[in-house]
């Protein structure tokens, strides 16, 4: 516990406020967070983390918090400043007292006395999961509850700082001596040849290594997915969804900044930032072409020229996101809305299927753990075009040196979870077009 931060009762009022923010708009959490600290700039750095952490630990918790917050304050609905404090006393071992000096004069704080003793009662079981009751259910359908337990309490922890090493201009071991030089330390990731692997927050982005392009900052199992296409030299590469450009990025890397990387979106912001990362890294094979955003993926103009000529395409689909809670613990408390995505992705998948060649590889990837986004879409996507067959993911992983355990699923999809790899949730299927 940092004393010297309850010392500043403006802080807790600073959290409450960001914390009402996220509750009461639609953005995300860290869009509302870096906007928030753009506005507070005579914020430090230890205010700003100190804030941070607590709305973050408040969203992880707001499950329980709310629970047992309504049992004690039965009378109104609950405030933000209600499950700051409730988190500070509960979970980041504040003293009433501290919180009592430090916070609000008019706030009742004999409510808070009986808090702990009630979080020693059960808990109704998606209550004890942190997770919405449907969400729960889901998990608890393809894995049971013992296994959902274990999930549910890694996308309670805070994820660790994962960086994926530009082989472009320098090495995994040199890498790590460099940082360590920055008085940044860091261990190699277990399984992707070039992660490091970070567990406190530092300053990567003022840092020289960074600004030389050296490292891009990228979870592990993200990482993995340019793997699965087992790249060649001077291949033709479509990266359909490629946001900000993370796998872009490593895609390239691995084909050593040969032959072509078409590299789609529909985002313009997000493209924007990819080609500052891609001058950063010192890459030149990659294309990067604005997405026409139009309700029928298979019509959109710009694929037309790359039909049946790709020797590969990455599908990082649109998904729920329910493989980030880790970082992005507000998405759970957001409606499920199943249905748009799953068509999207159905959409997506048809698309790149018809700009492969004969013998060209198809992966499907997707940061959700839920069947209806992964399986079922697969599946359906497989019947629909026999032309397609499905080939093990952890094999071709094996092969190149990458060994996972408790990775693969039923149909021989990757599968990746923050319980069992330290990784984000990922999910990813490789098919290859026969005819």
């Amino acid at each position: 516990m940092n004393t010297e931060l309850l010392a500043k009762p403006v802080l807790l009022m600073r959290a409450a406020e960001l914390l009402n923010l996220i509750f009461e708009q639609n953005l995300p959490a860290d869009r509302q967070m870096e906007r928030f600290f753009r506005q507070h700039r005579n914020m430090g750095s230890k205010d700003r983390g100190f804030t941070a952490e607590t709305v973050y630990g408040v969203l992880r918790r707001k499950a329980s918090l709310k629970y047992l917050l309504s049992q004690l304050i039965p009378d109104r609905e609950l405030l933000s400043r209600d499950y700051i404090l409730g988190y500070l006393h509960l979970y980041g071992g504040y003293s009433l007292r501290a919180l009592t000096q430090a916070g609000w004069r008019d706030y009742p704080y004999d409510i808070l006395e009986s808090l702990r003793s009630r979080a020693a009662e059960p808990l109704p079981a998606a209550v004890q999961a942190e997770l919405p009751e449907a969400l729960y259910q889901q998990f608890c359908a393809k894995w049971g509850e013992t296994e959902t337990l274990s999930l549910a309490a890694a996308l309670n922890r805070a994820a660790s700082l994962d960086l994926r090493v530009n082989t472009l201009k320098t090495d995994r071991n040199t890498l790590q001596a460099t940082l360590a030089a920055e008085n940044i330390h860091v261990e190699a990731t277990p399984y992707s040849p070039v992660g490091l692997r970070r567990l406190q927050r530092a300053a990567l982005f003022n840092s020289p290594s960074f600004r030389q392009g050296l490292f891009e900052v990228q979870d592990e199992g993200s990482q993995l997915m340019a793997y699965l296409l087992q790249l060649k030299r001077r291949g033709k590469v479509v990266d359909l969804c490629a946001g900000a450009g993370g796998k872009t990025l490593h895609i390239s890397a691995l084909m050593e900044n040969t032959g072509t990387i078409y590299a789609f979106d529909i985002h313009a912001k997000r493209l924007d930032q990819l080609s500052l990362r891609l001058k950063r890294a010192g890459l030149d094979n990659v294309r990067v072409q604005l997405l026409e955003n139009l309700p029928d993926a298979q019509e959109r103009p710009s694929l037309l020229a790359l039909v049946g000529k790709m020797d590969a395409v990455l599908v990082d689909a649109p998904c729920s996101g329910t493989g980030t809670l880790r970082r992005n613990p507000d998405m759970k408390w957001k409606p499920l809305e199943l249905a748009p995505l799953t068509q999207l992705q159905t959409q997506l998948l048809q698309s790149a299927a018809s700009l492969l060649r004969p013998g060209g590889r198809l992966v499907y990837a997707t940061c959700s753990l839920l069947s209806q986004e992964n399986e079922s879409v697969v599946t359906a996507f497989l019947e629909a075009h026999p032309e397609f067959v499905l080939i093990n993911a952890p094999e071709i992983l094996e092969q190149q040196g990458i060994f996972i355990p408790s990775c693969g699923n039923s149909l021989g999809m990757l599968q990746l979870r923050p319980d069992l790899h330290s990784t984000d949730g990922f999910t990813a299927a490789v098919m290859v077009r026969q005819v």
